[in-house]
C-alpha cells in the first residue's frame, strides 16, 4: 500500500493540515517537527526530500497557525504547550490511522524544542528522537548568536551590519529590542555571514519566501497562512519559546535519543551542545557532527543525512 494524501486533522479542538507520504504501508513512520515557530517545511520535505519515502512513511505538519493551520486560529491558543499536546495527538493519531505502536520523530531548530518536550512528557507513542539544529538554552543561545554577528561584522569592517546590531542591542532574556523586527534584522545579519547556512547566504525573501510561492504543495490559502502566520506566530511565542534551559531539566528519555549538528551552527550555537549532551539519560543517545553544514544538515550534507537516518532509525 502506498500513502500519498493531504488532510485537515483536529488537534487539540483545531484542524491542521498534514501530509502523508509512504511507498510501502510496513515502513516505519517519521514524524517532522518544522522549525519557527511558524515555518513549515512541507514544501521542502515533499518536494526536495521524497527519497525519504522509500524506506520511511513521512509525515509532514503545519504546526497551529502557520501555512494551511492559520485560518481561524486563536492567537491565545499559540503556546508552547498547546503546540506540544497537539504533537501528542498527531502521533497518537498517526499510530492509529496507520497502525503502529510508536513513530519516530525528527525535529529542526524550534521543532526541537517542541520535539524534546514531546519525547519527555509524552513517551507511548516515541520510538526515537533526532534533533538538528538542537536547542540547548534559550537565553544563551541568543548571547552567543548574538555575539557571533557582532564578530563576523567587525572581522569584515562591515558597518552597516554593525549599525543594526547596535540599533537592536544584545539580547535580554533572550529579547531583542523591536521585538520581530530586530529578531529578523539579527537573523539576516546572521545568514549573511554563514551562522545559518554555509552556502545559502541570502535574506528571508531568498532563503524561504522564494521557494514557497515556487512550491506546488501549498495551496493559494496555505501561501496566504504562511505570510501571515509566521509573524503571527513568532511574536506572540517567542518569550516562551527561549523560556528553557535542557541542560537542568527535560533531560530524561525513554527512547533513543540522536542529534544531528552542524559543525557551524550559530543559530542554534553548536558551542552549547555537548554540555547538553552529556547531561542527557537515554537508553541510547548519540552525538553527530556534520563538519560541512550550520543549521541545516539535512540541506547542506543531505545524502549524509539520510544515510545516518537509515542507519540509527532502522537498524
Amino acid at each position: 500500500m502506498q500513502y500519498d494524501r493531504v488532510e485537515r486533522v483536529p488537534l487539540g479542538g483545531f484542524r491542521q493540515k498534514i501530509h502523508i507520504l509512504g511507498q510501502a504501508a510496513e515502513n516505519p513512520v517519521l514524524l517532522f517537527l518544522h522549525g519557527g515557530p511558524g515555518i513549515p517545511d512541507r514544501g521542502g520535505l515533499m518536494e526536495r526530500h521524497r527519497a525519504l519515502a522509500k524506506d520511511f512513511t513521512i509525515v509532514a505538519w503545519d504546526q497551529r497557525g502557520t501555512g494551511g493551520s492559520y485560518r481561524g486560529v486563536d492567537p491565545a491558543t499559540l503556546t508552547v504547550d498547546r503546540l506540544v499536546e497537539d504533537a501528542a495527538e498527531l502521533a497518537a493519531y498517526l499510530c492509529r490511522t496507520l497502525g503502529r505502536e510508536k513513530i519516530f520523530i525528527c525535529g529542526g531548530s524550534w521543532g526541537t524544542e517542541l520535539g524534546t518536550f514531546l519525547a519527555h512528557r509524552h513517551p507511548e507513542h516515541i520510538a526515537a528522537y533526532v534533533g538538528s539544529g538542537q536547542v540547548v538554552n534559550g537565553v544563551r543561545n541568543e548571547e552567543l548568536s548574538y555575539s557571533f554577528c557582532v564578530r563576523a561584522a567587525r572581522e569584515a569592517g562591515d558597518a552597516r551590519a554593525l549599525a543594526v546590531l547596535e540599533k537592536v542591542g544584545p539580547p535580554v532574556r533572550g529579547q531583542y529590542a523591536g521585538g520581530f523586527d530586530g529578531l529578523m534584522a539579527q537573523r539576516n545579519i546572521l545568514k549573511k555571514y554563514g551562522g545559518h547556512s554555509l552556502k545559502n547566504r541570502g535574506g528571508f525573501f531568498r532563503t524561504y519566501a522564494k521557494p514557497i510561492l515556487r512550491s506546488k504543495e501549498y495551496t493559494p490559502g496555505d501561501v496566504w497562512g504562511i505570510l501571515r502566520g509566521y509573524k503571527l506566530t513568532l511574536s506572540t511565542m517567542w518569550p516562551t519559546v527561549v523560556d528553557y534551559d535542557f541542560v537542568h531539566s527535560r533531560n530524561t528519555f525513554a527512547m533513543p535519543y540522536f542529534i544531528f549538528q552542524g559543525r557551524h551552527d550559530q543559530n542554534t550555537p553548536s558551542d552549547l551542545i555537548e554540555e547538553y549532551f552529556a547531561a542527557i539519560q537515554a537508553p541510547r543517545k548519540e552525538l553527530i557532527w556534520f563538519e560541512q553544514s550550520a543549521h541545516g544538515p539535512m540541506v547542506e550534507e543531505k545524502d549524509t543525512f539520510y544515510r545516518l537516518l537509515r542507519e540509527k532509525l532502522l537498524a
